[in-house]
């Protein structure tokens, strides 16, 4: 436990501190500073309540004479409760921000490596490149590739190329550019000494030593004057150029790179000269060596994405927005490879994958689900203690954007009461990495732990592709609940930018006036997994056990993004060739060694249609839906039939129907013609047996 430091900032929140439990200080970084000094003597570690100074705090901190115990944690509870219109029932808030800020960190994730020796390459029109190289140059190892023609210094300082960009990826320190030489003249070699431009009868070479083609008339005076250089051909076939580098700066107006959002070390800032010079700023600062999280975390063994050749789920590679995730297929087996490197840990990936092959792991879902129990039980305890009878509301954003809206909106409803309304007493919120990294598994395990609804805020800035992940998955999470009785419980919140504070203060204003809402079950006592489908199903039996309204014989119907579900199947067209069997990655359907019988475990079926896209005879189909975990956890038969056994040996082979479907189909070839029919009726040893008897 931390000694913790509460300042009421003036007096302006109103704080109880006998139920707080904790001193509670007026001007804790002005007048009342020596308390905070006092306590940096002492052998417990610190908590601060309060974010504004926390630039002071920490300097003072680094100014004492004796060394902490542990860094300064900081918790705001000023905007997010004591200054909103709910400021004197947040009480509970207030002691469950201060219960989650100490509680211990997330254990450490393995770090991705990179190192950048400055080697820039600028791309874009030579007007807007080559005034940047001028200024960069002395600071950096600069190349500069004109896409149109700018007049080029009289001093060689830097490589300038010309063309146009035909592929370009990497990363931070890892860049690969190809670009096309399309003018005559090759910048790589020309010397800038004129004689071209001086010869040229049509004017169509200046000083950006590149040839006009709509002027020039092919005399080829110049190619002539530069014969001894060789810096000009009409006639180059080996145009394609490559080149590595570390940073990229590319000022074209479409850059067009592979990715929504584009990898560490790029920057595209488009042609305003702000945003250009903001960007310069980062460069000059990303040379040396540089780590990041390594946030996933990828289990091949339970990976759905292919087998048999076969492409089953591939949900993670669609939704990455930054090119991180391929497909590879090896002897017939699919699986995915992220490059870490180009990974920036937005965690959709993990959200979309219905088996947890890909796990989020900057925190962990059992981390964070400690976390969310905490909040919920101290809440509670707090509630009860003032005969308040509200659950808490789980409000989940993205660490950076979304406590830059939330803090905003809590100065705002402060200082303009009657424009702006801050959350709610009962709203808690709770940041992540990226809001795209929650899922099923958080958002339901967060409401068997008391939370009586979870809100996710959006800030604007999400790849669209993030967006519609979260909007269907919460589909899908509150068809769940919708299917137990229970009223639909996950709710996002559209925000425009992190700006947009009104549409914020709209939903918080909606739910103000709305009122708590009750948990839909007693709080469970179970820990979330770090795999997503023990937590899931875990999550399920729990609120089976309080549902409202039973589940139908038949299962309640979920929306087609499930990943819970069962199969149908056409038992006239399946002949048991078992080739789905083979070809499912989770072990969900099972063959029989002794008789034809094709079995079916619903529990670990994740709905990735491998084994729908392999059936020869098309006679699968997907049927998402939600059963009672007894019935998900049998394992029930699909189909069966009456054994085939061979008419020599009498071992069986075969099933009835698809012995029948081959005289059927091979019974006119003349390599069975007559007596040999009967060998179709035999097993494969037999089969030879028969063959080189009637041939001897």
């Amino acid at each position: 436990m931390s000694q913790k430091l509460v300042c009421n900032c003036n007096g302006t929140m109103p704080l109880d501190a006998k139920a707080l439990g904790v001193p509670v200080h007026r001007s804790l970084c002005r007048q009342e500073v020596g308390s905070f000094l006092k306590a940096l003597d002492g052998s417990d570690s610190l908590l601060v309540a309060c974010t504004q100074e926390g630039a002071l705090f920490n300097e003072l901190a680094e100014q004492s004479e004796k060394p902490l115990v542990a860094p300064l944690r900081f918790v705001n509870i000023r905007e997010v409760a004591g200054w909103t219109q709910e400021a004197k029932a947040s009480g509970p808030k207030i002691a469950a921000l201060l219960a989650l800020a100490d509680m211990p960190e997330a254990e450490p994730v393995p770090v991705v490596n990179y190192e950048s020796q400055g080697r820039l390459f600028i791309i874009g029109p030579g007007s807007s490149v080559l005034p940047w190289a001028e200024k960069l140059s002395g600071s950096l190892d600069v190349s500069v590739l004109c896409t149109e023609p700018g007049d080029l210094p009289l001093a060689r300082n830097y490589p300038i190329y010309t063309g146009a960009v035909t592929k370009l990826d990497g990363y931070l320190g890892k860049f690969s550019v190809n670009w096309d030489l399309q003018n005559p003249i090759d910048p790589e070699m020309c010397t800038r000494c004129g004689a071209c431009v001086e010869v040229c009868p049509e004017n169509a070479i200046d000083l950006s030593f590149q040839i006009d083609l709509a002027k020039c008339k092919s005399h080829r005076d110049c190619v002539t004057v530069c014969a001894s250089i060789g810096a000009i051909s009409f006639d180059r076939k080996d145009r394609e150029r490559n080149a590595e580098f570390d940073l990229i700066l590319d000022l074209r107006t479409d850059p067009k790179m592979r990715m929504s959002q584009t990898p560490q070390g790029y920057f595209a800032p488009g042609n305003n000269p702000l945003e250009q010079a903001l960007v310069v700023n980062q460069l000059l600062e990303m040379v040396g060596e540089f780590e990041k999280p390594k946030y996933f975390v990828y289990n091949e063994k339970i990976c759905a994405h292919g087998r048999n050749g076969k492409v089953g789920c591939k949900a993670c590679i669609d939704v990455c927005s930054t090119g991180a995730i391929g497909s590879i297929f090896k002897n017939g087996q699919g699986s995915v490879e992220v490059n870490p490197n180009l990974c920036m840990g937005c965690g959709a990936c993990s959200t979309a994958c219905p088996s947890g092959a890909m796990r989020y792991n900057y925190p962990s879902v059992p981390h964070q689900g400690k976390e969310l129990k905490t909040i919920a039980t101290v809440f509670t305890a707090e509630a009860k203690k003032i005969s308040q009878a509200a659950a808490p509301s789980l409000l989940l954003h993205t660490l950076k954007a979304g406590t830059q809206m939330i803090d905003g909106l809590g100065r705002s409803a402060h200082v303009l009461p009657k424009q702006f309304e801050g959350l709610p007493s009962f709203v808690i919120p709770y940041g992540i990495e990226h809001i795209a990294s929650t899922g099923l598994d958080l958002w339901l395990g967060a409401l068997t732990y008391g939370f009586a609804e979870v809100v996710l805020l959006l800030s604007g800035d999400e790849d669209p592709a993030y967006r519609a992940t979260l909007e269907e998955q919460a589909e899908l999470a509150n068809a769940i609940l919708k299917a137990y009785g229970f009223d639909e419980r996950i709710h996002l919140i559209m925000a425009k930018s992190a700006d947009d504070l009104q549409t914020v203060s709209k939903a918080m204003a909606a739910l103000r006036q709305r009122g708590s809402l009750n948990s839909i079950c007693t709080p469970a006592s179970f820990g979330l997994s770090t795999q997503k489908r023990e937590t899931v199903e875990a999550v399920l039996e729990h609120l089976q056990k309080q549902a409202k309204t039973p589940l139908p014989e038949a299962g309640a119907v979920l929306p087609k993004s499930s990943l819970l579900g069962g199969l149908n199947i056409n038992k006239d067209a399946c002949t048991l060739c078992m080739s789905c069997v083979s070809s499912c990655p989770e072990g969900a359907l099972l063959d029989n060694p002794d008789e034809p019988i094709l079995s079916f475990i619903e529990k670990q079926c994740v709905q990735c249609g491998i084994c729908v896209q392999t059936c020869p005879e098309k006679a699968l189909t997907l049927n998402p839906r939600l059963q009672t975990v007894e019935q998900r956890k049998q394992r029930t038969i699909l189909n069966e039939t009456q054994a085939f056994h061979c008419i020599s040996c009498g071992k069986a082979f075969g099933t009835l129907k698809m012995v029948d479907l081959m005289l059927t189909k091979l019974g006119a070839h003349g390599a069975f013609a007559g007596a040999a029919m009967d060998r179709l009726k035999m097993c494969g040893d037999c089969r030879v047996v028969d063959m080189v008897k009637k041939e001897t």
